[in-house]
This record gives C-alpha cells, sequence and structure tokens, in this order.
C-alpha cells in the first residue's frame, strides 16, 4: 500500500525504474449508490487528483470502452485517438508520457510490464475477457509491437473478486495462462486480495448490486529527461 491512503501500489512494479503504476481505492467521501453512468462522472475528478500524486497526468491517460472482450489496441503518438478506445479492454505503449488506464469494480486489471524494451500494457480481465485469454493476446501484441518476450514480462494482477465470494477463479486462470505463455512463474505477482470482502476499500459490482463506483487501474512510463528536452 502506498504511503497515500487512497491509492494502491505493488513491490513487483514500484521496483522498476521510470516506471508509473497505481490503483485508485474506494472514495469515503463519494456517494457511487446510482448507476454507473453517474457514479463515473461523480469519480472523475477523484481518480484524476489520485493519479496526479504519483505523476501521472490525467490529459495523457488513454482508456477504452470495455466491453468484457479481448480487443487490445497499441497505443502512441501516431494512434488515431490516443485516449479513448472503442470496443477495447486492453492496452499497450511504449510511448514516455503516455499512460494507460482500465475501470474494475470486482473484474481484474493485470499490469504487464517488459523492463527490458520498456513497454507496457494493461488489461480489464474479469470472467468473460479470462475466458477470452485476453491477457495472452497482450502478451502476444507487446511481443509483436515491442519485441517483448514473454520471459522478461512482469505480470501483476490488482485487487478482485475471488472464491468463495465469486464461483469462478479467474486470477488464478490469468496465472495459469501466463506460465502457458512463458511466463516465468518468479515474475507473475498476485495480491491475493478480494474486493467483495473489504468495502472500506474497495468497490465490488457483485455485492453492491450493480450500484457502485469503479477503481481506475492506471500505468506507463515517465518521460525521461532527453525525451524532454527534445519534445
Amino acid at each position: 500500500m502506498a504511503d497515500h491512503s487512497l491509492l494502491e501500489t505493488f513491490p513487483s512494479l514500484s521496483a522498476i525504474s521510470g516506471l508509473r503504476h497505481g490503483f485508485v481505492l474506494r472514495s469515503p467521501h463519494i456517494d457511487v449508490e446510482v448507476d454507473r453512468e453517474t457514479a463515473m462522472a461523480r469519480l472523475v475528478d477523484f481518480h484524476a487528483g489520485e493519479l496526479a500524486e504519483i505523476g501521472i497526468s490525467w490529459d495523457e491517460l488513454a482508456t477504452g470502452e470495455q466491453v468484457h472482450g479481448s480487443r487490445i489496441e497499441v497505443v502512441d503518438v501516431a494512434s488515431p485517438s490516443r485516449f479513448h478506445f472503442p470496443d477495447c479492454d486492453g492496452l499497450v505503449t511504449a510511448t514516455e508520457g503516455q499512460f494507460l488506464g482500465v475501470y474494475v469494480a470486482d473484474c481484474g486489471a493485470v499490469f504487464l510490464v517488459d523492463p527490458v524494451q520498456r513497454a507496457c500494457g494493461i488489461v480489464h480481465s474479469g470472467k468473460k475477457g479470462t475466458e477470452l485469454g485476453i491477457v495472452p493476446k497482450a502478451i502476444v501484441t507487446m511481443a509483436n509491437s515491442y519485441g517483448s518476450e514473454p520471459a522478461n514480462l512482469i505480470i501483476q494482477i490488482a485487487p478482485c473478486i475471488r472464491p468463495p465470494a465469486y464461483e469462478v477463479d479467474f486470477a488464478a486462470q490469468i496465472v495459469r495462462d501466463c506460465l502457458e505463455a512463458g511466463v516465468a512463474s518468479s515474475q507473475i505477482f498476485d495480491c491475493g486480495t478480494c474486493t467483495s470482502q473489504n468495502d472500506t476499500f474497495y468497490y465490488s459490482y457483485r455485492t453492491e448490486m450493480g450500484k457502485t463506483g469503479r477503481h481506475l487501474a492506471a500505468i506507463g512510463w515517465e518521460k525521461s529527461e532527453l525525451s524532454s528536452t527534445d519534445s
């Protein structure tokens, strides 16, 4: 847990130089017992403020529409839209200063990092996305786009719903999928937290019957001094 109490970070990723990441927790002050659109609108300023604390700019954050599918988008300066992608549940980039985000409330946010090629990705993988193999597809996309070797990847699974609160252990399946894709077991990390078990820190779509907020998981490479000078 980061010092900033409403944002969680993970040791596996914090150890990587130049990488920014975070998982925004539940706000105790924002009423989200409403429909999804209203809840999301109420959370914008809170999410932006929390990410700013760790150097992630809201103006440089790309997100997807998230339709519980397996589409992965490559995000760079040449992307038609660098900030919002329809029909998309996963994003990858190797562009410094370009941040990626997914929204979750019980589904899994999965961070993928290649510290060798300095590429990264993030996917929204719940029951459906995991069945469709979205994490392995992200691994293949990073390999094709950036030359990322699966053996060099670091995978981090964020808080999500788990048995016995949920009948499917999709987090365990994600781990198996990563191993099958060639990721080293020593570089796959799962925080083990169930979002349905602690409503002080986490939103849970299932527990709160759909009327709840969303966590924002985000990742990206900070701009180096050289790239800042060149731009």
